[in-house]
């Protein structure tokens, strides 16, 4: 991601990850979400290693790529795990907080599974492969799960603002991601795609940061309002 447009969407992502811990110590909800909120605080710290590793090796070292790949895979499985803290908070008046768990564990390992299996055959490439499939497989993953977890949230009723708010931007982010995916493997020499994943990294902890800030944890909206179909 070169030139100033890069770096200023570098340096505000990585502003708006600690605004995003910050608002939720300065309202106390950074225990309630904490897999969030570690998210956050390990996004900013990647993002940190990555423009170091770009300042030392450059962008087009191999240096950078296997850290950035790496980095990548890590950081798609703690945004995984933040998704599965959100499925405990909508069911956590049904008791099933250990099925959930069993499920999550479950799917993660056969993901990386499938994801291994994909690119066996490809062997000097193994470990980037293996990465980049797996973060490409989590984020369709993660994909399903937000609409799983909205679906359940409109049967449910749940109105806790703040819950509606984190789900829907998630829903929103691994939506924008999925479908980037898609149209760079169908036009990989497009040069605009470099940019967007930076972009929609910047729109999620703001969404967050909002969350956090202007919405209180135990808020709740009419529940008719959250299933409204248009005449």
């Amino acid at each position: 991601m070169p030139g100033y447009i890069g770096y200023l969407i570098w340096f505000l992502g990585a502003a708006l990850e600690v605004s995003v811990v910050v608002c939720a110590l300065a309202k106390r909800s950074f225990r309630r979400y904490l897999c969030l909120n570690l998210y956050m605080l390990f996004s900013f710290l990647l993002s940190v290693g990555r423009f170091y590793m770009h300042h030392q090796y450059g962008l087009r070292s191999s240096q950078y790529k296997y850290f950035y790949y790496s980095s990548d895979a890590l950081l798609t499985i703690f945004l995984y795990l933040a998704l599965i803290t959100l499925y405990l908070h909508v069911f956590d008046e049904m008791k099933v907080e250990k099925y959930v768990r069993l499920a999550a564990i479950i799917l993660l390992a056969g993901t990386a599974l499938f994801s291994y299996g994909v690119v066996e055959q490809s062997s000097h490439k193994m470990l980037t492969g293996f990465v980049y499939e797996l973060s490409q497989n989590l984020y369709f993953v993660g994909l399903v799960l937000t609409y799983v977890l909205w679906g359940a949230i409109l049967k449910l009723r749940e109105s806790r603002t703040q819950l509606i708010q984190l789900v829907l931007s998630l829903g929103v982010y691994f939506s924008a991601l999925a479908a980037n995916f898609a149209l760079e493997n169908m036009f990989p020499n497009l040069q605009f795609f470099t940019y967007i994943v930076p972009v929609f990294g910047c729109l999620l902890p703001l969404a967050w940061a909002y969350a956090f800030l202007r919405l209180a944890p135990d808020a709740r909206m009419a529940t008719a309002r959250l299933a409204v179909v248009p005449r």
